[in-house]
């Protein structure tokens, strides 16, 4: 919307979780007509409890200059994955917009576990290539110990606690009632995507008839060269201090050519037998809460 100030504010939140579609939704939305969505997604304005202090978009005016693209009458969207896992964005998006709309996406959390620690590696801001020892090291990260250099911020290693979501999803139910949350299913979204699209445009008011083409986004990758990779996430002390003197925006465009000019797409390798059946016993509690608060099914979810 824009407001009486005609300040541009977001109407809706993708709140999470990572992994789950929410990249795919967000690009997709955002070829609806009446539906403006920012170049930004992630700046995780609203994780209050998660960004740090001097981070570029903890920022009101940083923040809300990415919307300023939008015109009268869309219905303008944010994204941010860890919206979800945070204690207090929630509160402070209803604050913000007591009447915005949230979207959830969730998915198997073992499937989603997975491809998490897939990301994170590729990202550069997971340092333990093997996943069971990632999972393994996670008490000691929440210590603050064994956390990579220039992490964004240390939860995002945190994977037990990312992946039980639903006490994340009954945090957006207190604070916002059931009706203005929308929860997806990463599965239905990947075997059905138009009848998921069109519904989630019905709960945004949109003309749910539009039609998009549905292309695969944000595939499973991998680094061609790691020594760009800690370049680009690490740059020299030279090169941070010429950066610091370019426009964000075009110093975000930068980064993210390189980026992409260092990525190869990939086959994920399968996830160990043992590791699989553990983390499907580990989780079946969650599954049964999770079922239980959406009156859904998942007893696919705890067998292979």
């Amino acid at each position: 919307m824009i407001n009486d100030e005609m300040i541009a504010i977001p109407d809706f939140f993708i709140v999470g979780a990572p992994k789950c579609g929410t990249t795919a939704m967000f690009e997709y939305l955002g070829k609806h007509p009446d539906i403006y969505i920012p170049k930004y997604k992630e700046t995780h304005h609203f994780a209050s409890d998660l960004i740090p202090m001097d981070d570029h978009f903890r920022s009101v005016d940083n923040y809300l200059k990415i919307f300023q693209g939008a015109q009268k009458g869309d219905v303008i969207g944010d994204a941010s994955v860890f919206y979800l896992y945070s204690k207090e964005a929630a509160h402070n998006i209803n604050r913000f917009n007591d009447r915005a709309k949230i979207i959830i996406m969730i998915r198997d959390p073992v499937d989603m576990l997975e491809s998490y620690h897939s990301q994170l590696v590729f990202n550069g801001d997971e340092d333990i290539e093997d996943l069971k020892k990632a999972l393994d090291a996670e008490g000691e990260r929440k210590k603050g110990n064994l956390i990579p250099k220039g992490l964004r911020f240390k939860e995002r290693l945190f994977y037990y606690d990312i992946s039980c979501f639903s006490d994340q999803i009954n945090r957006y139910f207190d604070v916002f009632g059931k009706e203005r949350v929308h929860v997806i299913i990463y599965d239905e979204f990947k075997e059905q995507t138009e009848m998921v699209y069109a519904r989630t445009l019905e709960f945004l008011e949109v003309d749910p008839a539009f039609r998009t083409e549905f292309e695969i986004i944000n595939p499973c990758k991998r680094v061609r060269s790691r020594l760009i990779r800690e370049f680009l996430l690490r740059p020299p002390k030279l090169v941070r201090m010429i950066s610091r003197s370019i426009l964000f925006p075009v110093r975000e465009a930068i980064y993210r050519k390189l980026m992409e000019y260092n990525s190869q797409f990939v086959t994920r390798q399968p996830m160990d037998p043992d590791l699989r059946r553990y983390l499907r016993e580990k989780f079946r509690p969650e599954i049964e809460r999770l079922g239980i608060l959406l009156k859904r099914n998942f007893e696919g979810w705890m067998i292979d």
